[in-house]
């Protein structure tokens, strides 16, 4: 039995969600989004999104907590949005933005330049005696993480200095070094 499955999902107020042709679309203050599904049932009743599947097998036992969790996101994407912040930790590293051009000064030769998703915003923050900050933030939560993960993949921290591109507040695992 699914337990996230069951949880009906609330609207808040300013939120449409309509459902028609195995396609969901949400529509808020912050943008629209929509999700294609299959083999469940959705339905929007007294201000709340219900899933259901017919049967117990696998399959529906698996996409009925993926969908309810997948509308839930959406819901709140489009009513709250989502932000990410990533630290940049090291001697000479750097970012700033113009726009949606991200540039990235990570040890290498040379700067990555990197072309942001229209429905991302990206902001840099950059205190003296702190490390940088990229913050990413958007209605869609599945976008704002490939974004963040994509700009952690070009320098991950290393686990002996803990040096690299981390999430703020994520834990490096760290290493004695050579003299341990």
């Amino acid at each position: 039995m699914s337990r996230i499955g069951n949880n009906p999902v609330a609207i808040p107020e300013g939120v449409t969600v309509d459902v028609k042709d195995n396609v969901v679309t949400v529509k808020g203050k912050l943008g629209e989004l929509t999700q294609n599904y299959d083999s469940i049932e959705i339905k929007v009743e007294e201000g709340n999104v219900l899933v259901t599947r017919s049967s117990d097998t696998k399959d529906q036992k698996a996409k009925h907590g993926l969908y309810r969790s997948l509308m839930y996101n959406m819901i709140e994407g489009v009513s709250k949005g989502w932000t990410k912040e990533l630290e940049l930790v090291g001697v000479g590293y750097r970012a700033s933005n113009q726009g949606q051009k991200l540039d990235l000064a990570l040890g290498f030769s040379h700067n990555i330049v990197l072309n942001i998703a229209p429905e991302v915003k990206v902001e840099t923050i950059s205190e003296k005696g702190k490390n940088p900050i990229v913050k990413l933030t958007s209605f869609d939560k599945q976008l704002v993480g490939q974004v963040a993960a994509k700009i952690r993949g070009f320098r991950k921290p290393e686990p002996y200095k803990g040096k690299g591109v981390k999430f703020v507040g994520e834990e490096i695992r760290r290493k004695a070094g050579k003299s341990a």
